[in-house]
């Protein structure tokens, strides 16, 4: 009789990417190493039921964005699967001649992308929208509406397009606990923005 092995080589690889790819990094307000951010992605996934797939892809759905990294090396190492969930979840924040895009653009593409995504590229962004508003909620409890000043957009514009990915996330996903999960998160961070402005 073959046992169930919980470790993974392929994630243990991609773990090893995004902790390189991302050591200079930090997340915004809180200061803390930006590798907080995909783990967390990836273990939400992962309790979740999602496939080590779907959690390898939540490792790496910055690394493209942030870190230049590219989409064929990344089929080359973790195969094609995973390769469009990351290619789904990344902005592309320059244009052609170098400048910044407008934020408001960028995740206008974005959510029209996670719109016809497979279930589990959605489940990704779920995860990814789930800790960054929980991150939101966390910094604005400690540090007041100052932090803020950190994003490119304030809490209005975050939490309406937080409200767009739930929407997104539950037509998707239907009413899959973590879907529920991401909704609950937005509305505490909906309350928590009315009660410090």
């Amino acid at each position: 009789m073959q046992r169930e092995r919980a470790y993974s080589e392929t994630y243990e690889e991609a773990l090893r990417l995004a902790i390189v790819a991302h050591r200079r990094q930090m997340r915004k307000g809180s200061g803390l190493p930006y590798i907080v951010h995909p783990v967390h992605v990836s273990v939400i996934l992962l309790r979740h039921g999602f496939s080590t797939e779907a959690a390898i892809a939540g490792l790496l759905h910055d690394v493209v964005e942030d870190q230049g990294y590219d989409l064929t090396e990344i089929t080359e190492q973790f195969g094609p699967v995973v390769m469009e969930m990351v290619a789904v979840l990344s902005e592309r924040k320059r244009d052609a001649s170098g400048e910044r895009r407008a934020w408001t653009v960028r995740k206008r593409e974005a959510l029209a992308r996670v719109r016809t995504a497979s279930r589990d590229a959605v489940a990704v962004k779920a995860a990814d929208a789930l800790h960054n508003t929980r991150s939101f909620l966390e910094d604005l409890r400690r540090d007041g509406p100052e932090i803020w000043r950190h994003f490119n957009e304030g809490p209005e514009k975050q939490l309406d397009y937080y409200r767009e990915i739930v929407e997104v996330c539950t037509e998707r996903l239907g009413s899959h606990p973590l879907a529920d999960e991401l909704a609950d998160a937005v509305t505490d961070l909906a309350r928590e923005i009315s009660r410090t402005n």
